[in-house]
């Protein structure tokens, strides 16, 4: 691993250059002091999103779900129980494809909840369908 770890403030936006050996200890962004690894899932916009992908040196994984879908319901504290498992490897968060449907035309996203993994600007893997916490931290663990 590098020496700093550049990571997108999930509230704010804020690119921030993390020294590696300080993952552990709850970085927090440089411009508005949230942490780096929040206790709660990130709900991302669409500016924030487009970043957080682009640019982030850590495996960020999103999910992409609505308010009216069930299994996305039913996934979202299994979605959270592996974002704690797996941090500081990775970082998790959310969005709202009905709050932003370009980006569902945009990454081809064709069914919810949807799940893309992305590292180094780009798109790694996709798992369909609401998931158990075991098998998401296995999903993310197996492209790490």
């Amino acid at each position: 691993m590098p020496e700093t770890v550049v990571l997108t403030c999930l509230a704010c936006g804020q690119g921030n250059r993390v020294p590696a050996e300080k993952l552990n200890s709850g970085p927090k962004c440089a411009k508005c002091g949230a942490p780096m690894f929040a206790a709660n899932v990130a709900e991302l916009d669409l500016k924030v999103h487009d970043k957080a992908r682009r640019t982030d040196q850590l495996p960020l994984l999103i999910d992409y779900w609505a308010e009216w879908c069930g299994p996305c319901k039913m996934m979202a504290p299994e979605f959270a129980k592996a974002a704690q498992a797996i941090k500081p490897r990775a970082r998790f968060a959310k969005v709202n494809t009905e709050q932003y449907p370009e980006i569902s035309s945009r990454l081809n996203i064709r069914g919810i909840p949807l799940l893309i993994l992305y590292a180094n600007g780009r798109e790694v893997a996709r798992l369909s369908g609401a998931r158990p916490a075991a098998d998401i931290e296995g999903f993310v663990r197996q492209h790490l």
